[in-house]
């Protein structure tokens, strides 16, 4: 037999025990499931980011193979959520698209499967069946949460009973019954964790959200946003000037207030240790770090939560040929949103071909917007436009701008974003 890189490594055995020892990932043992018969990309994660990585590289090269792992048949849209908790939207449907057609239209290989190692000197991913080679890995997975941070919280039972509804779905119907079942005159508390999080403005346009539907259908009901940031992080004062101008008999908002405790039994949380507040319904948003596949696998950097990468190719800084983007990327000032990842996907696949074929990669060309209701017509938006200086990811001076004030035609903008994004990444 050839002793060639892969193979040594194999041939390890016992060294893999040492190497997990040391904090290194566990080097993956399983059968190759999909033996490779050309250059191949694998891109773990459906969402914003990967399924635009995917369909890119195979646009720009389709000599590449294309392999995307995804745990769920269908991705539910985190952007606009909130719509649905507040009524807006009558149910998911809207948000909601399959693979079928993306993997159709460009010879994507799909593997519906959850991927539980990575083994970046071996290049191979490990799934339920086996194991999958890459030459190159786009790992595009989201964030999960540091629940350990919240004294009380059970990762598992807690969200039965207070949802954080941070990621869509059966988490955002929960919040949604549970605002339908409160009594008139109850009160709705909701926490915002310390930035950076998921889509800034989210937790914001989601309190007016609630004390819309509160307005609407239970007016002498309360609604208390915790938030543990010094102040709005995101168009606080459009937000501000939203909350005066509809809800202001409703929300009540306090600025550095930091959860640190729950108790879903008695239906309180607990401020720094020292205040406790009850809610008939709580919302509690935990503090947030990349998905757990790309902290497993040792991506994250010193601060253990988002992965520090290359601000031009979105490749590792701590592993080779391993690319991160999205939410659990640390890309700069572009915040963590459906539009970054959709737009640092498109530059990570650019530079990805261009890396497997011996060319020069292109500079990032970044741009966001967010889209956030005030009512169920009024919405505000924030935009920018990012390149690299200094090797590092900056807003463009002067490209940075919100609403000049609340508008309809926002909200007409809006629901056209999200029909146009989500049609990109479906077909």
């Amino acid at each position: 037999m050839t002793i060639n890189r892969r193979n040594f490594l194999k041939l390890l055995g016992a060294g893999a025990g040492a190497g997990a020892a040391a904090g290194l990932p566990m080097i993956s043992h399983a059968a190759e499931i999909m033996p490779n018969k050309a250059r191949r990309v694998v891109v773990i994660g459906g969402g914003y980011g990967g399924t635009i990585a995917a369909k890119y590289i195979r646009m720009n090269d389709p000599t590449i193979e294309v392999v995307m792992i995804e745990r769920n048949k269908q991705f539910i849209s985190c952007p606009f959520s909130n719509l649905v908790i507040g009524g807006v939207l009558k149910d998911m449907s809207s948000l909601t698209i399959s693979y079928d057609k993306l993997a159709a239209n460009h010879g994507i290989k799909m593997v519906y499967d959850e991927v539980s190692a990575i083994d970046p000197a071996g290049k191979t991913v490990t799934v339920s069946t086996g194991s999958i080679s890459y030459d190159r890995l786009i790992v595009s997975p989201g964030i999960d949460f540091r629940f350990e941070e919240i004294e009380g919280y059970d990762a598992v039972e807690t969200p039965k009973v207070i949802p954080h509804a941070w990621k869509a779905g059966e988490q955002t119907l929960l919040l949604r019954k549970q605002l339908q079942a409160m009594p008139n005159g109850g009160t709705v508390v909701m926490t915002v964790p310390l930035a950076p999080y998921r889509c800034p403005p989210g937790p914001y346009e989601r309190s007016n959200m609630i004390a819309m539907y509160l307005k609407n259908n239970k007016p002498k009901s309360k609604l208390i946003i915790l938030d543990a940031n010094p102040d709005v992080t995101s168009k606080g004062a459009l937000f501000k000037k939203g909350w005066a101008k509809h809800y202001s008999e409703i929300i009540d908002y306090r600025s550095a207030k930091k959860v640190t405790q729950v108790n879903a039994k008695n239906m309180t949380v607990t401020v720094e240790g020292i205040e406790d507040i009850k809610g008939d319904v709580i919302n509690l948003i935990p503090p947030q770090r990349a998905g757990a596949i790309a902290v497993k696998t040792g991506l994250v950097g010193p601060d253990k939560n988002w992965c520090p990468v290359n601000p031009t190719t979105f490749e590792s800084t701590i592993h080779k040929d391993i690319h991160v983007i999205g939410d659990a990327s640390s890309a700069g000032a572009m915040p963590k949103s459906g539009y970054s990842a959709n737009s640092e996907a498109k530059v990570c696949a650019v530079n990805v071909v261009a890396l497997m074929n011996g060319r020069e990669t292109q500079e990032l060309s970044g741009i966001n917007t967010c889209y956030s209701y005030i009512t169920d017509k009024e919405a505000v938006s924030v935009t920018g436009i990012y390149k690299v200086a200094e090797g590092k990811i900056i807003a463009v001076p002067n490209s940075v701008g919100v609403s000049p004030d609340l508008s309809e035609l926002e909200g007409i903008y809006a629901e056209s974003w999200i029909k146009n994004i989500l049609t990109e990444m479906s077909t």
